[in-house]
């Protein structure tokens, strides 16, 4: 009995469980949106100290890239080489862009996360309506998936030489311990020589591209659980609607019904807009990069020997798993929030009195500009904006290509 009790205490969902892996995930490096509502002043003193630190720590290094791609790139002969970087720096840029779109977007995102707390279903009758034991099923999913292989990309340039090394020295009888680093720094001292500086920058720049990884990955996955929520509640309006029989009641009760479902409407709308505020200028810059890190991951593959093929066919994955996630959710707040319109028109209407279906009126004037975020210069993110960010990357790798064979 206490067993199958705990079991139905778990089938209600908390808003905080669709949230708490993003949140979590970004603890790990110091990021805690609800920081300013901590009690422990001295936990959240010392998460912002520890958080202020990585980033220092972390775009010290990619300094470190960019001055290594500086000196690389003025002779033809190392520009396989010195294009090595060049992905690396782009994912670095990435990472910036993203933890500074936001910190200043901080305050509003934490409102935004409030106001969806507000409309979450909260009894279990609810949420089967809903169906969010679906809808956090496969939100978990593709967040396991796209974070497990942004990192693998990060830990595999971190840890790969270390391995190879040690592997080398004490299981292949190598006589000496060979001090790489798996990103290519310039260093502004002798890195390799002594071996407690060898180390001391070795796991600095592990933990760099930590930080760099954590902060690329999570501001996409509360991208991803904003845009489920509200897929969530699009989706329950549509259903809701198109099941609704207007035959069945009075015209006080339906014309009640859809002026509560035009509030509920509106309020979504709302909400989507300000997710598309708080990410869309991300997006953009977040595209741009993204198709030039595909580009020179892909040069990479084309032009490496196989162990960094493999290593950059990581890379190259990743980047394009990003681009696709992202576009999928775009794609999927746009199908979500068109679905109303039609709900609207294929539902039981013609009963109803005349107030009732100028409402409905509305409902699908207003559906038929959907939900969608919108980045500058792009149109609303769907699939044809991840064909777009494909066909800008392929045009640079053509033209890097003649470049380099030319």
């Amino acid at each position: 009995m206490f067993w199958r009790k705990k079991k139905e205490q778990r089938d209600v969902f908390t808003f905080e469980d669709l949230t708490r892996f993003p949140m979590v995930f970004y603890k790990t490096i110091g990021e805690d949106l609800y920081s300013e509502r901590d009690k422990n002043l001295l936990r959240r003193y010392l998460l912002r100290f520890y958080l202020i630190l990585g980033f220092l720590n972390f775009n010290a290094y990619v300094v470190g890239e960019i001055a290594y791609f500086i000196v690389h790139i003025t002779s033809t002969t190392t520009l396989l080489e010195a294009t090595a970087v060049a992905p690396c720096i782009g994912f670095s840029f990435m990472a910036d862009f993203k933890q500074f779109g936001l910190t200043v977007n901080r305050r509003t995102l934490v409102k935004l996360l409030d106001d969806l707390k507000e409309i979450f279903p909260m009894s279990k009758e609810k949420q089967e309506a809903y169906h969010v034991a679906y809808y956090n099923k496969h939100m978990n999913r593709v967040m396991w998936l796209f974070t497990i292989l942004c990192m693998t990309y990060t830990s595999s340039f971190s840890f790969y030489p270390a391995i190879k090394s040690t592997i080398k020295y004490y299981f292949m009888g190598s006589e000496i311990f060979e001090r790489n680093y798996g990103f290519h720094i310039y260093f502004p001292y002798d890195a390799e020589t002594d071996i407690t500086v060898y180390w001391f920058s070795y796991w600095g720049l592990a933990h760099c591209a930590y930080v760099a990884g954590v902060s690329y990955v999570c501001v996409d996955l509360l991208l991803i659980t904003t845009i489920t929520q509200l897929t969530m509640h699009f989706n329950y309006m549509a259903d809701t609607l198109e099941a609704y029989d207007g035959d069945a009641h009075t015209e006080e009760e339906n014309v009640k019904w859809a002026q509560n479902l035009v509030v509920y409407h509106a309020r979504a709308l709302d909400l989507s807009e300000e997710v598309n505020n708080i990410f869309s200028f991300t997006i953009l810059w977040n595209f741009i990069a993204a198709s030039l890190v595909i580009c020179f991951a892909g040069f990479q593959i084309t032009a490496s020997n196989v162990e960094d093929i493999v290593l950059y066919f990581i890379f190259f994955s990743a980047s394009l798993v990003q681009v696709f996630v992202v576009c999928y959710y775009g794609d999927e707040m746009i199908s979500s929030s068109s679905r109303i319109g039609h709900s609207a028109f294929n539902h039981n209407w013609l009963p109803c009195s005349s107030k009732y279906k100028q409402i409905m009126r509305y409902i699908i004037m207003r559906s038929q500009k959907p939900a969608s975020i919108r980045p500058p210069t792009f149109p609303p993110i769907s699939f044809n904006t991840f064909m777009k960010v494909i066909s800008m990357s392929y045009q640079f790798f053509a033209l890097l290509r003649t470049t380099y064979y030319g």
